[in-house]
């Protein structure tokens, strides 16, 4: 069963179903981060089982819920149904992928008035595949990336599966982004840019959406998963 579990000041993390992505098995995490008002910003929410649901509660009101790229959409209807006064914002490109859904803003390189005094974000554009919002949360130090960094650890998938995962340059000790997505960065100048302001955050933590955590050095861990664009 999902539960949450502190992370760092303010910051916590619940553990997702394993979901299928192109035949391969890819783990799911969330964060949930308490702002100043009291409110909740839910970033890249996984599965609402009940254990989570009373424990989201018992935070404060969920404000925000958030898909940090067109990929991590599974579960915001579910979220969004459940609390219906939450505002649901949308990365590049999800919008045409989920008509169904009625977002109430868009993601951009400035974050929205209702998280902007806790959480700092930027676009790391130059893609031609996709765009995915990069978060900072200022008070645990924690940059957030979802599908850029990617850390399984060896044993996660076998066979056929785990030989493709090393190669695409996914399993520990060398994390990052898929090779193809990588290729896809023809804009090499739009992404360092956004990687610079990355860069400038003072990193003490480092939370991923799919594979294992660093312990430490969390900024050598960023600046070694984006040795392709470096």
């Amino acid at each position: 069963m999902t539960t949450l579990r502190p992370f760092g000041p303010n910051i916590w993390l619940a553990e997702g179903p394993t979901v299928s992505f192109f035949g391969f098995p890819y783990s799911t995490r969330m964060a949930a981060i308490k702002l100043s008002d009291g409110g909740l910003f839910i970033w890249s929410p996984v599965a609402l089982y009940e254990e989570l649901k009373r424990e989201i509660d018992a935070l404060g009101p969920v404000r925000f819920l958030v898909s940090p790229n067109k990929l991590h959409h599974l579960y915001l209807g579910a979220w969004k149904a459940a609390y219906p006064a939450a505002r649901m914002f949308a990365p590049p490109g999800l919008r045409r992928r989920r008509k169904d859904l009625a977002f109430n803003g868009d993601l951009t390189n400035a974050p929205d008035s209702g998280w902007a005094a806790d959480i700092d974000q930027v676009l790391m554009r130059g893609s031609l595949f996709m765009t995915e919002v990069v978060f900072f949360h200022r008070a645990s130090g924690t940059v957030i990336f979802t599908d850029l960094i990617q850390n399984f650890p060896c044993s996660w998938a076998k066979g056929w599966r785990g030989l493709v995962m090393r190669l695409d340059g996914l399993v520990a000790p060398n994390p990052g982004a898929p090779r193809e997505w990588r290729l896809s960065f023809l804009n090499r100048r739009a992404a360092r840019e956004a990687l610079q302001k990355i860069l400038s955050w003072p990193i003490e933590r480092v939370i991923i959406a799919h594979g294992d955590l660093p312990s430490d050095n969390a900024a050598g861990f960023v600046r070694k998963a984006f040795g392709w664009l470096l």
